[in-house]
């Protein structure tokens, strides 16, 4: 993935209803950063709706990996049709999840897949969707003296900070845009004059 691609996600949970000749859909979106974060929804949804016909999903994480589950449906009506509704969003870090009450009557596999499709779509479309870009968290620490000059360079960069620690040295935890990690590194080091032990973390979509 590029590095300075920005990815389209949703903020929050949502959840609609969507009924279809007797039966009900129960849509829920998530905004989720792994997979082990999908199995914990759809454990928690499982466990609240018991008694529930099917749990149909599909995931989209960063990086274009994706996972859908039919359930049960026949194949092609229910996982995938879900991930196309993500799809046309261009939504990442997701999980929609489509729980089915059978109401009797079967749709059939155009119906089914078409009721799936529209309850994936209208539960995203009641998620606020929102854009973030990638960053890298950065740690390192410093003399006092060099603080106001650490803190221009730092403002230039329009930084997120996330914590500064005042000991014997200033301990700086912040994030930058990921594309511009190298140049401030770069800047950094030749105020420290290479003694600067900078670590960073994974990358990490902030607003």
């Amino acid at each position: 993935m590029n590095e300075i691609t920005k990815i389209k996600t949703i903020s929050s949970e949502s959840e609609i209803k969507y009924k279809e000749k007797g039966s009900v859909f129960l849509g829920f979106s998530f905004p989720v950063k792994s997979f082990e974060e999908v199995n914990e929804h759809l454990s928690r949804l499982k466990k609240k709706y018991f008694d529930a016909t099917h749990y149909c999903y599909a995931a989209k994480l960063s990086g274009q990996k994706i996972k859908y589950h039919d359930d049960g449906e026949p194949t092609g009506t229910a996982g995938i049709r879900i991930l196309n509704a993500i799809t046309h969003f261009e939504l990442s870090n997701v999980l929609i999840v489509v729980v089915r009450y059978f109401g009797g009557t079967k749709l059939g596999v155009g119906p089914l897949g078409k009721a799936y499709y529209n309850t994936a779509l209208q539960t995203i479309e009641t998620a606020q969707i929102i854009v973030k870009k990638p960053y890298r968290k950065i740690s390192f620490s410093t003399d006092y003296q060099l603080i106001n000059q650490i803190n221009k360079i730092l403002a230039s960069y329009d930084v997120v900070l996330d914590k500064t620690f005042f000991d014997d040295n200033v301990s700086y935890n912040f994030y930058c845009e990921t594309h511009l990690v190298n140049k401030l590194l770069l800047e950094i080091n030749e105020l420290l004059k290479g003694k600067n032990h900078a670590k960073l973390d994974d990358e990490v979509y902030l607003l």
